[in-house]
């Protein structure tokens, strides 16, 4: 089993030093959220809160994940950094493949790329992406993705993108995982189908067992139970020995965990030392216990 680290909608001064101190207590990665804007009128809702309010995200400070990776990377040595997630649809996938290899390189193969296509119509309209065939859209940015950071020449002849032979250099040794986040059947199906795992995004607590079962499904129905596959969770089980041994057991190879509730109105108002106390905390109670 795996741990990873989230921390959202804080002080920018503070990633550096979370980063370094989850290294050195043996935490394996470290979570960045994407989020480009909030619209001052909208009547989208959020998916992972009981009643679909998203003010919490209102001034909330979001650094854009590929100008924080490589920092981070610089800072440290074997953390890990993963996306979670990003909207890849509203990203042109060229230039998405171009950031993805560049992070992957300077982070000497330390990047995961969790991607989602967003469940608001506001951030396509936003950039002027049609929210129409967005699942299509995913799915050829994924392929142009996953061929260009390849190596060597590759074009494109998709329904949406039309791409002619080009080369992006430098490519990673290794190739970038593709997670695929969201919850509904679409999601967990591109997962199974398209991709190297599948993350979590939180939400009822009752609805995980379900829903890796469901992937379960999914993943046999495409031949791949038994491969490789990540399955990145955020669940209250994450915070205990024996629950990380359920989560184990459920097939989850990565715990995802935060110490505060990042859904309240208003600033964080914990302080860097308070930050660091708890998982450090947490390292020593659930981290090095599991890893005996």
């Amino acid at each position: 089993m795996r741990f990873s680290y989230i921390e959202a909608m804080t002080d920018p001064d503070y990633y550096g030093p979370l980063a370094i101190a989850c290294e050195e207590a043996g935490y394996s990665g470290f979570v960045i959220p994407d989020s480009i804007c909030y619209p001052e009128h909208s009547d989208s809702k959020y998916p992972y809160t009981p009643d679909g309010n998203r003010e919490f995200l209102e001034d909330k400070p979001f650094i854009e994940p590929f100008s924080m990776i490589p920092y981070l990377a610089a800072l440290t040595e074997t953390l890990r950094f993963t996306t979670s997630v990003v909207k890849l649809p509203l990203r042109h996938p060229v230039l998405m493949a171009k950031q993805a290899s560049s992070v992957a390189v300077l982070s000497k193969n330390r990047f995961c790329f969790g991607v989602g296509v967003s469940p608001w119509p506001d951030d396509y309209e936003i950039v002027d992406i049609p929210w129409e065939r967005r699942g299509k859209r995913m799915d050829e940015c994924i392929d142009i993705i996953r061929g260009l950071t390849s190596g060597g020449f590759f074009g494109y002849d998709g329904e949406i993108y039309k791409i002619p032979s080009i080369k992006i250099s430098p490519v990673s040794t290794r190739k970038i995982p593709i997670i695929i986040g969201g919850h509904s059947d679409p999601a967990l199906k591109r997962a199974a189908r398209v991709g190297d795992g599948w993350i979590h995004a939180g939400g009822d607590p009752n609805e995980l067992g379900e829903m890796l079962g469901r992937l379960r499904t999914f993943l046999r129905e495409q031949g791949r139970e038994g491969d490789p596959f990540e399955v990145q969770v955020i669940s209250m089980d994450g915070y205990t020995p024996d629950g990380v041994k359920r989560l184990q057991d459920l097939g989850v190879t990565d715990v995802i965990v935060g110490f505060r509730n990042a859904y309240e109105l208003g600033p964080d108002r914990q302080t860097l030392d308070q930050k660091l106390g708890t998982l450090r905390q947490y390292a020593d109670s659930v981290i090095a216990k599991v890893s005996i």
